[in-house]
C-alpha cells in the first residue's frame, strides 16, 4: 500500500496564503515576512522560495531575490520559472555576461515548458531581443578587432582567430572530421588549406585558360567522356544522394581516377594531362590521384556530405563560373572565381550550390594532406600496398 505524499506543514500553508494575499495587494514588504516564514517552516519546498523571491522583487530587494531564487534553484536547477526570473533580474541590474547565460539557460528549458502562457511568451521574447541587441553590440566591437588585425595576422591566424571569434559570438559552428574510410590521426581539422603549403597553385592557375579551352572543346562533343558522378548501387534505400542518382546534373570526367590514366581524355586534352604529371598530387597505388572535370548543371545542389579519408587535401581550381555558385566546408562559405584554386579537408561537412540557369565547370584534384610529412607518406604507401597484397 503506498503512502500518500506527506502535507506541507500547516504553518507553510498558512504563512504562504498570507504571502499571496499581499502580493495581491501590491505589499512587498508584508509579502516577505510572510513567505519568510512559510520557508522556513517548509524549507524544501521550491515554490515557496519562488514566491519569496517575488515578494522581494516587489519589495525591491535584488539581493533579496537573488538569494530565494539561489535557494530555489539548489532545489532543482532546471526548474523553468526561477531560471526565467533570474534572466530577468541580471538583466535589470545590467550584468551583462551573466544574464546571457542566463536567458541561455531559459531558451534551453523553453522546449519542455508546453503551453506557455501570453505573458510568458512576451517575457521571452523582450529577453532574447534583450539578448540579439547585446550579441549585436559584442559583434561590432568583435569585427573592430578583427579590422584592426588583418594587416598583421597571416593565413592561418586570420582564418583561425575569425573563427574563433565568430564561434564565440554564435555566428558560426566548428565541425571535426568525419572519415568513410582510413582515418590519419592527429591532424588538424582545418576546413580550407593555408595556400602557404601549396606554392605549385600558382603553376595550376597560370594554365587556367588552357585548361579552361580544352574542357570547352570536350564538353563540344563529349561523347562518354562525362558521367553521373553520383551512380548508387541497385536497391541502395532513398537518400539525400537520391536526386542525383545516375543524373547528369553532376557530371565528371575523369582524368585520373583510382591512380589509373584515362588516356582517351588525356588525348584530347594533352596540355592539361601534361601539367597533372608535372604536379604533386596524391599518388597511391590503386589510391590516387584523383583528377577530373566536376560539372553542375543550372540549379543544382550537391548536398552535405563528407569524403573518405583525411589524408588527402582537395583542390578546386575553378573554369566556368557562373553567378549565385558557392561552396560551403564546415562553417565557411565561399565562391569560386575563374582562375583561381582553393584547397579544403573533404572530410569536413561540405556541400555545393548552382543557383544559375547556366553551368558551373572546375577541375578537381587530390593532393597530400599537408600537415603529413614525407616519412608519413611513405609509410601510408608502404601499409596500403602490404594490406592490398596480403588481401591478394
Amino acid at each position: 500500500m503506498t503512502q500518500a505524499p506527506p502535507q506541507p506543514p500547516r504553518e507553510a500553508l498558512e504563512a504562504n496564503a498570507e504571502g499571496m494575499a499581499a502580493i495581491r495587494a501590491g505589499d512587498g514588504p508584508a509579502a516577505v515576512r510572510a513567505f519568510t516564514r512559510a520557508t522556513a517552516a517548509d524549507p524544501g519546498a521550491l515554490a515557496l522560495w519562488r514566491n519569496l523571491a517575488h515578494g522581494h522583487r516587489l519589495a525591491g530587494n535584488d539581493a533579496g531575490e537573488r538569494a530565494a531564487l539561489d535557494r530555489a534553484l539548489a532545489i532543482d536547477r532546471l526548474d523553468f520559472g526561477s531560471q526565467l526570473r533570474l534572466a530577468q533580474l541580471l538583466q535589470r541590474r545590467r550584468e551583462e555576461q551573466a544574464a546571457l547565460v542566463a536567458w541561455n539557460n531559459v531558451r534551453q528549458l523553453v522546449d519542455r515548458q508546453p503551453g506557455l502562457s501570453p505573458q510568458v511568451e512576451q517575457e521571452l521574447a523582450a529577453g532574447l531581443a534583450y539578448c540579439d541587441a547585446l550579441r549585436a553590440r559584442m559583434a561590432a566591437s568583435a569585427d573592430a578587432v578583427l579590422a584592426a588585425g588583418k594587416g598583421q595576422w597571416g593565413e592561418t591566424e586570420q582564418r583561425r582567430i575569425t573563427a574563433f571569434v565568430d564561434r564565440a559570438l554564435g555566428r558560426r559552428s566548428t565541425y571535426h572530421n568525419e572519415c568513410a574510410g582510413l582515418y590519419y590521426p592527429f591532424l588538424p581539422a582545418d576546413e580550407y588549406f593555408d595556400r602557404k603549403h601549396f606554392p605549385w597553385l600558382d603553376e595550376l592557375e597560370a594554365n587556367a585558360a588552357v585548361i579552361k579551352a580544352e574542357l570547352e572543346s570536350l564538353l563540344a562533343d563529349p561523347g562518354d567522356a562525362i558521367r553521373p558522378y553520383v551512380r548508387m548501387e541497385e536497391g541502395s534505400p532513398p537518400s539525400e544522394w537520391s536526386a542525383l542518382d545516375h543524373s547528369l546534373d553532376w557530371g565528371a570526367c575523369f582524368l585520373w581516377e583510382y591512380g589509373q590514366a584515362n588516356l582517351p581524355v588525356h588525348e584530347r586534352c594533352p596540355q592539361t594531362a601534361a601539367l597533372l604529371d608535372r604536379l604533386p598530387l596524391l599518388r597511391i597505388p590503386g589510391r590516387g590521384p584523383s583528377a577530373f572535370f566536376s560539372i553542375l548543371k543550372p540549379h543544382s545542389h550537391i548536398p552535405p556530405h563528407t569524403g573518405v579519408t583525411n589524408m588527402r587535401a582537395i583542390i578546386h581550381l575553378a573554369l566556368d563560373i557562373p553567378e549565385k555558385c558557392w561552396f560551403r566546408v564546415g562553417g565557411e562559405t565561399r565562391e569560386w572565381v575563374e582562375g583561381k584554386a582553393f584547397v579544403f579537408d573533404d572530410t569536413i561537412d561540405h556541400e555545393a550550390m548552382n543557383g544559375s540557369d547556366q553551368r558551373r565547370a572546375i577541375l578537381i584534384l587530390d593532393a597530400w594532406n599537408p600537415h603529413i610529412s614525407e616519412p608519413e607518406r611513405q609509410a601510408i604507401i608502404d601499409y596500403i600496398a602490404a594490406s592490398d597484397a596480403a588481401l591478394g
